[in-house]
């Protein structure tokens, strides 16, 4: 006979959804990506963000930064998996380890006259964005810093003419002296 619930329980802890950091260092050969991204895509993992890019030219090693989002059981279950993939020599998972850096750049063109210029160029004074292109019509803007940074920019921009966005995705790196 199956117990029954207590009406004064409150039933099973719902675990909350955590965004994690992940390192992960492959060998640089064709197809790799596509072997990460594909472990995602079919078990219904999001990606947040992924950077990659070739650390270390004489051993052909590239360096994947990715941010996903899930609960704890599922963020494990992806470094796990990652782990089993041949080309995978190493998975990190930054949030874990210890304190990081962790920054995204973006490229943001904003469109307008007159005041909206002036607005923008403000904006942009406050956030340390740098103007890296200008025309009459318009101004691109490079702003780096955490994320939510940049979220911010980008919708303080979007009143005053954004037009496009061009962001990098995070890269992030352990602190201290020590490497991962």
């Amino acid at each position: 006979m199956a117990k029954s619930k207590s009406v004064y329980g409150t039933g099973p802890r719902e675990e909350e959804i955590e965004r994690h950091v992940l390192a992960v260092w492959v060998k640089n050969e064709p197809g790799v990506l596509a072997r990460v991204i594909g472990l995602f895509s079919g078990r219904g993992y999001n990606i947040d963000s992924l950077t990659v890019a070739e650390t270390d030219p004489a051993i052909h090693v590239s360096r994947i930064t990715l941010v996903s989002s899930g609960t704890p059981q599922v963020i494990e279950q992806i470094k796990n998996q990652l782990g089993r993939l041949v080309p995978v020599q190493k998975v990190s998972d930054l949030t874990l380890e210890g304190p990081h850096v962790a920054r995204e750049l973006a490229l943001v063109k904003v469109t307008g006259e007159g005041d909206k210029r002036i607005e923008a160029l403000r904006i942009a004074d406050i956030f340390r964005a740098r103007v890296v292109d200008s025309t009459l019509e318009s101004f691109t803007f490079e702003v780096t810093g955490s994320s939510e940074k940049i979220s911010a920019f980008i919708e303080l921009m979007s009143p005053l003419g954004l037009t496009e966005v061009s962001r990098t995705g995070v890269a992030a790196i352990a602190r201290g002296k020590t490497a991962i």
